[in-house]
């Protein structure tokens, strides 16, 4: 498959470690001429006959000048990450060393690679799919256990496994179906109606889970963004500080003290909530607070989820009540917090406020923080986090798996209607089409760059 698409014959290098000082960094070479461009730069042993998967030892030379001495690590095709032959070149850190080895390398004959070149060659020469290659991107930006865990799952191929089981099933009709076609003259079948129809609705339930996962899956990746408004001097600087266990924001009696939006990350159970400290909704006529107070509402449109705390010696039940329906009319995922329960005691606070669904707490004496994390987590996730069940948190993947669920519920709905084969071959391909553009096993040199082209150099 390599070399259909253009410019991938020749050999890349790149450094494959995190840019900047360190004490070791990696440079990565891949193609043909891997071997004998860096025997040129290594003088003291002839990688050629050196066996696959070692390492070696030495100093790196070009044109007489030692760059550095260094580990050479070898893997010769199709026993690599790529399929080709790679090196890798361990030096040390310095990124005037890393300079001089990538320069001397292509003086020797390698050109810098691209964006996500090398795993695209590994997607090319099929040591990868276009799902499992997305996840290798997905694994280097992951910033908690759940994203890792998650691009780790669809890395091992699990994705692609229900994918391609379905896409082969589907194939199969597909082929009997259309060799109807060619006996249309003697009215005979070759797909057994009643299995296809059973395959396209388990089909079906397969995909929607995949899709439902796609919610969970967006939240694992991006996080949630999490608005925590309210009155003036309802305490929401202070549960901001309570929340991140620092004193990130300025906290005082006076009301209107926060006027801009104050922005932080907390991880909780592994997912990312963007907490953001909002200014006190009312009436005013400071024009400074008044611009604080449209950017809150800009920011209870975009939340996730919008925390709306209040102090529970400041409003009444039918207050609340009008509060719930006015984000309710909204369709706004929300969570009321009553703070302030330390001034006249969580028992009477609860009788005042009977029956409705609040979580009491009090920020200043860290009472029941645990239990709003607990909540916030509860409101972006639906199941739990831990499990191996795949979960799409690729967008291209969500649109794909949209309309393949079309397709198969286009072809549900001909068989009940008794359409002819050719129309149900028709939805078939349709859906095959989706499921292979997920995979890479349909797709084109455009899509591949730019959906590489948003990895690491590098990788």
């Amino acid at each position: 498959m390599l070399g259909k698409l253009t410019g991938f014959d020749d050999t890349i290098v790149a450094v494959a470690t995190a840019p900047g000082l360190g004490a070791i960094a990696v440079i990565r070479l891949s193609g043909k001429e891997a071997f004998p461009i860096c025997n040129t730069l290594f003088p003291g042993k002839d990688l050629l006959l050196q066996a696959s998967h070692t390492l070696h030892f030495g100093s790196l030379v070009h044109r007489g000048k030692v760059i550095d001495e260094v580990v050479v690590s070898l893997y010769k095709g199709p026993r690599s990450y790529t399929g080709e032959d790679v090196i890798e070149i361990s030096c040390h850190g310095s990124p005037y060393i890393q300079q001089q080895i990538i320069e001397a390398s292509i003086a020797e004959g390698a050109r810098l690679a691209k964006p996500g070149e090398f795993t695209q060659r590994a997607f090319l020469n099929g040591k990868l799919d276009l799902t499992q290659a997305e996840s290798v991107a997905d694994l280097i930006a992951s910033n908690s256990a759940a994203s890792h865990q998650t691009a780790m799952q669809q890395m091992r191929g699990g994705f692609s496994k229900e994918l391609h089981a379905l896409r082969e099933q589907l194939i199969t009709f597909s082929a009997l179906i259309e060799l109807e076609l060619d006996f249309s003259q003697e009215d005979v079948e070759f797909a057994d109606r009643t299995r296809l129809y059973e395959l396209v609705t388990n089909a079906t339930i397969t995909i929607r889970h995949l899709i439902d996962s796609f919610r969970m899956g967006n939240v694992i990746k991006n996080g949630v963004n999490t608005a925590i408004v309210g009155k003036p001097n309802a305490g929401k600087s202070t549960l901001l500080n309570t929340l991140l266990n620092e004193n990130r924001a300025i906290v005082s009696d006076i009301a209107g003290t926060t006027r801009d939006t104050i922005e932080e990350v907390l991880n909780i159970d592994g997912i990312l909530f963007r907490l953001i400290d909002t200014a006190g909704i009312r009436d005013s006529a400071d024009t400074i607070e008044t611009i604080g107070v449209q950017k809150t509402m800009e920011k209870i449109r975009e939340a996730g989820v919008v925390v709306y705390l209040f102090d529970v010696n400041e409003l009444s039940a039918e207050d609340i009540r009008q509060q719930i329906a006015s984000f309710e009319a909204d369709n706004i995922n929300f969570l009321l917090v009553g703070n302030k329960t330390d001034v006249t005691g969580e028992a009477a606070t609860r009788t005042k406020f009977d029956g409705l669904p609040i979580l009491f707490i009090s920020a200043k004496k860290h009472e029941h923080i645990q239990d709003l994390k607990n909540k916030l987590v509860q409101k972006v996730m639906t199941g739990d986090i831990n499990t191996e069940d795949t979960i799409i948190t690729n967008t291209r993947h969500h649109i794909a798996l949209q309309e393949v669920m079309q397709s198969l519920l286009d072809v549900k709905n001909g068989m009940d209607n008794g359409l002819p084969g050719d129309l149900l071959a028709l939805d078939i391909r349709r859906a095959l089409h989706y499921l292979g553009e997920i995979t890479g096993e349909v797709t084109n040199e455009d899509r591949l760059d730019y959906i590489f082209s948003k990895f690491c150099i590098g990788k």
